[in-house]
């Protein structure tokens, strides 16, 4: 997953079964989706404070604490299978990543203001300009 954390295999459930995709005939005989399940609530690999920031930051794809991908793009079910474990890597790595820094507000400068209100000016004057009755 990351340089210091590895998601250990034994913790990662595999399904298999038939996939939509392109394949022709073969598609129909072929278990080539996979479906890669990773119990982020159990799991012992992850520190504690970083288990608790990926859990709040996958709240809505968690199914009683367990993530799923699904694979089916391709027409092997080993390449699906490594394309699952990669987006499941790439996943846990954007969730346990720190948050980004405070946003510190700041507010307009002079020359921006001056712009936003002759903008309105123009604006206005061009709305006038339209009116026929002759305001």
């Amino acid at each position: 997953m990351t340089d210091r954390w590895v998601v250990p295999s034994a913790e990662l459930r595999e399904r298999f079964s038939r996939s939509s995709g392109p394949g022709g005939q073969g598609v129909n005989t072929t278990d080539s989706r996979v479906e890669l399940s990773f119990d982020l609530a159990a799991t012992t690999s992850l520190p504690p404070t970083l288990r608790a920031r990926a859990m709040d930051r996958l709240a809505g794809r968690l199914v009683d604490g367990v993530l799923t991908i699904a694979a089916s793009e391709h027409r092997a079910q080993l390449a699906n299978r490594e394309a699952a474990r990669e987006r499941l890597a790439t996943l846990l790595r954007e969730a346990v990543a720190p948050p980004p820094p405070p946003r510190r507000p700041t507010r307009p400068s002079r020359g921006a203001k001056e712009r936003r209100l002759a903008d309105k000016k123009r604006q206005s004057q061009r709305k006038r300009d339209r009116r026929v009755d002759g305001d």
